[in-house]
């Protein structure tokens, strides 16, 4: 198994390196798509990775990944099961690309907070407008008064 790359984005401007002897993989019968070989073949790849433990990760990126991932974890290992494809290679290079975005967008740094601004008035104006409409539908389905 080769070293896992994670590519260069927010919060990693230079890519991250998981050295192969942390990366767990197992191998199980698949469910999915395979005809008479599904039976008989282990094509369905579960690829886990413990974050707490990922020597590559300043504890900065490894208390923001684990934030950011919290439901998908279990304790802090990370852990991505393919099998869509009917080979067990394919499923193996999902499972390393799908478990690479994830790190890559769990490593994200949040968004800047946005800053309030009062509205223009010619969406004030819309509202308005939009309301006064809303409310002249109303009326007209009422009964007409004698």
């Amino acid at each position: 198994m080769d070293n896992l790359t994670v590519a260069p984005g927010p919060g990693i401007p230079s890519g991250l390196t998981i050295p192969a002897s942390e990366l767990r993989e197992r191998f199980a019968r698949s469910s999915g798509p395979g005809g008479q070989g599904v039976n008989t073949t282990d094509s369905k790849v579960q690829l886990a990775v413990d974050l707490a433990e990922l020597s590559v990760l300043t504890d900065t990126q490894r208390g923001r990944s684990i934030r950011n991932l919290g439901p998908r974890l279990d304790g802090t290992v990370l852990t991505v099961s393919v099998s869509t494809q009917r080979s067990q290679v394919r499923n193996r290079t999902e499972a390393r690309q799908r478990l690479a975005e994830l790190l890559r967008d769990a490593l994200a740094p949040p968004p800047p907070r946005r800053r309030r601004t009062r509205p223009t008035r010619a969406s004030e104006r819309r509202r308005k407008a939009s309301k006064m409409r809303r409310s002249e539908l109303k009326a007209n389905r009422r009964r007409p008064r004698l």
